[in-house]
């Protein structure tokens, strides 16, 4: 009875935290320098920059997202891969269309790259 119970428990809990996700969308880039946060300084390849929606005048620098796919957003056909990313926020891209400008590295994880802008739900991570 406790395995059922630990299992129900952690099945709310996956739910409540895709419900939680912010619906948005995603492009990606590849030129990494300088950033908007950390200047000149390496922060890795699952990192990101973030509209003018979300910028808040750099609150969001260094903060950590989770990226989901959930379906193209022009005609490229099955676009996600099922997999989500955790990404960090470096820098700014102001006056971005997208919610989130992703590394190409982190793009791939969730989806293939020639879709070229997707529909995700993302999340700050805690």
């Amino acid at each position: 009875m406790e395995n059922y119970s630990l299992f129900f428990v952690v099945m709310v809990t996956c739910l409540i935290s895709f419900t939680s996700a912010t619906p948005g969308f995603v492009t990606f880039y590849t030129k990494y320098v300088p950033f908007a946060c950390f200047e000149n300084q390496d922060q890795g390849k699952m990192i990101a920059a973030i509209g003018d929606a979300l910028w808040h005048n750099g609150t969001v620098c260094e903060k950590m997202f989770t990226v989901k796919c959930m379906g193209p957003r022009n005609p490229v056909p099955l676009p996600c891969t099922g997999k989500s990313v955790t990404i960090k926020i470096i820098d700014y891209y102001p006056g971005c269309p997208s919610t989130i400008n992703l590394s190409q590295e982190a793009f791939t994880i969730i989806a293939n790259l020639v879709a070229g802008i997707i529909n995700v739900d993302y999340k700050q991570y805690a």
